[in-house]
């Protein structure tokens, strides 16, 4: 355990961080499903394929996700989305 309180201070800010990160990418792999069941199911694609692409931007632009991760995932969507309809 850290003894300094500046190191107390940092592994408090470290632990806001990973949940924030966690619930931020908890949302992309929802969204991500989402899009994924309504290509299947043969719903409204479009739609979901904007929502994910929404929050997959967001979590790239808080930087919880690399930019370039983000456009492969966001690229990878929407040619599953054009697929189904």
């Amino acid at each position: 355990m850290a003894h300094h309180k500046s190191a107390l201070k940092r592994i408090k800010q470290n632990s806001k961080r990973r949940m924030r990160n966690r619930a931020v990418k908890t949302r992309v792999k929802t969204s991500e499903k989402q899009l994924r069941s309504a290509a299947k199911v043969g719903g409204d694609a479009g739609g979901e394929l904007q929502k994910a692409q929404s929050v997959i931007d967001k979590a790239a632009k808080k930087g919880v996700i690399h930019r370039k991760t983000a456009a492969r995932k966001i690229s990878r969507l929407s040619r599953r989305a054009n697929t189904a309809v």
